[in-house]
């Protein structure tokens, strides 16, 4: 398949999460049935330092750890063979990084993560946030598990 435009992409955010994994696949339904492009994007927060250690040390080991949690998630998601697939890993705040990914994009889709008592009714913060301020469309797929 020819590599889609920014315009003729959906944008996944995907966390590993049942949530993302439930975003996941509604968003490569939804680009077979549109014709659009894949674009997945897994954002881990990027710290600084922790515990005193440097970041040149701590940040390529936290990389790894995400990275094969980025490939875990998407070999256990549909086969997409039939899309044009773009998978980004990005160091950042997830709700900036998500937010700028849809800039130009055709849709954002993303898990819900509410909690609290009233779990099913509740976005996560990175979900209110990107449906505040996206560039595009955002749909938020609930898992099918959360009408408990």
């Amino acid at each position: 398949m020819s590599t889609a435009s920014g315009q003729e992409r959906i944008v996944v955010g995907i966390d590993g999460s049942p949530q993302s994994k439930a975003a996941l696949s509604w968003a490569i339904d939804e680009a077979r049935l549109r014709g659009r492009g894949l674009r997945v994007i897994h954002v881990f927060p990027a710290l600084i330092s922790i515990a005193s250690t440097p970041t040149t040390e701590y940040l390529p080991q936290v990389e790894k750890e995400q990275a094969a949690m980025f490939e875990q998630a998407l070999a256990a998601a549909p086969p997409m063979d039939d899309l044009d697939v773009e998978r980004l890993l990005i160091g950042g705040n997830p709700s900036e990084e998500l937010v700028n990914a849809s800039r130009g994009a055709n849709l954002l889709v993303l898990g819900s993560h509410g909690v609290g008592s009233f779990r099913g009714m509740l976005l996560g913060s990175v979900s209110i946030h990107c449906v505040q301020q996206a560039h595009c469309p955002v749909v938020v797929v609930r898992h099918p598990h959360d009408d408990h």
